[in-house]
């Protein structure tokens, strides 16, 4: 600010590069050392330290809603080789099971952007995070997830622990252990999934068969603590999970928070995109989410919600409108009276 020397003084770099020049004249700067013709006295500026958006929404899927996220990408391997397969040996898709709606029906799911179902939204949740484990690119883990040199249980941990891979309903009854004891809601197993890419960005390591429990744990504490307003504590869990210690819980909840840089922000555009992509992750695996005949009271229900929504959206175009016509009131044409000549 006040010095001799500034980031913006580079030739083409400021707007004030005559007045700065001037400022040099005046003050030149004296050096024992011989600077290069490349480098120069210049100090770099911020903005070319600064990753563009779109390399900086490819490596953050959980900041930035545009981003594709890390289970739908890992999932479409399978998608596509099993739509090959099924080509390929003229298989046939079976019996239709999803239900259409007609002219005298609407079918109708009761899981919604705001309101998931807890179930069919967990199931999703648990099948994302075994695509993240079948398709991982290596084994890259910290001691603090490893499960044999912090085990969850009393029992012996297997030999093969973290060579075999966990099935889809292993992970699913782990996670609806945890979400029915604590009594979580759908919407922070989203938000799990979301703390649960952002560590495997963030601290560039992959969720393996040694470390899933650990690491899904951890996420499911963090998540219950920043969007439940009355949260678990710590010890609750190891109620649940009898041979864990309150230690244990305080030291992996630390860490997890250091990795994601203390970034627990969620928002509501990326929260959204992570729903809409589970269900599409459902769609793709064929977990449809229960559909009922839409009835007479749950579309008056409905149609209250939309009235609800929509007069909102009325009162926030008639607000923004208001100050858009006071500020058109303040540079608008003034009447004034005409002289004649």
């Amino acid at each position: 600010m006040g010095g001799s020397v500034s980031c913006c003084i580079s030739p083409g770099e400021s707007p004030k590069i005559h007045r700065r020049e001037v400022e040099l004249e005046e003050c030149p700067i004296t050096t024992t050392e011989d600077v290069s013709e490349d480098t120069g006295t210049y100090l770099q500026h911020i903005s070319d330290r600064e990753l563009p958006d779109e390399l900086a929404q490819e490596a953050n899927p959980s900041d930035h809603p545009r981003a594709s996220t890390l289970f739908l990408n890992k999932s479409q391997t399978d998608v596509r080789e099993k739509r090959k397969s099924n080509y390929m040996n003229h298989t046939s898709p079976g019996l239709l099971t999803k239900k259409y709606s007609s002219c005298s029906t609407i079918f109708i799911d009761d899981s919604t952007v705001s309101q998931p179902n807890l179930k069919s939204t967990i199931k999703c949740v648990a099948l994302a995070i075994y695509y993240h484990i079948k398709n991982r690119d290596s084994n890259r883990s910290l001691d603090i997830f490893d499960e044999k040199k912090h085990p969850l249980t009393r029992e012996k941990v297997p030999d093969d622990y973290a060579v075999v891979d966990p099935e889809h309903k292993l992970i699913y009854r782990f996670i609806r252990t945890l979400f029915s004891s604590a009594q979580l809601t759908a919407e922070c197993a989203i938000v799990t999934l979301v703390y649960l890419e952002r560590l495997l960005t963030y601290a560039e390591m992959d969720i393996c068969p040694c470390n899933w429990k650990r690491i899904v744990l951890g996420a499911i504490l963090l998540a219950s603590k920043v969007w439940d307003d009355q949260a678990v504590w710590n010890v609750d869990y190891c109620q649940i999970l009898k041979d864990i210690t309150v230690e244990d819980m305080n030291e992996m909840e630390r860490h997890f928070l250091e990795l994601l840089q203390f970034n627990i922000n969620v928002p509501a555009s990326v929260y959204a995109k992570y729903y809409f992509d589970l269900r599409s992750l459902a769609d793709d695996n064929n977990l449809s989410f229960p559909l009922e005949p839409l009835s007479n009271k749950r579309a008056q229900k409905l149609e209250a919600i939309s009235r609800l929504c929509e007069d909102k959206y009325k009162d926030l175009s008639k607000s923004n409108m208001r100050r858009s016509i006071s500020a058109d009131n303040l540079i608008g044409v003034r009447k004034s009276k005409a002289v004649l000549s």
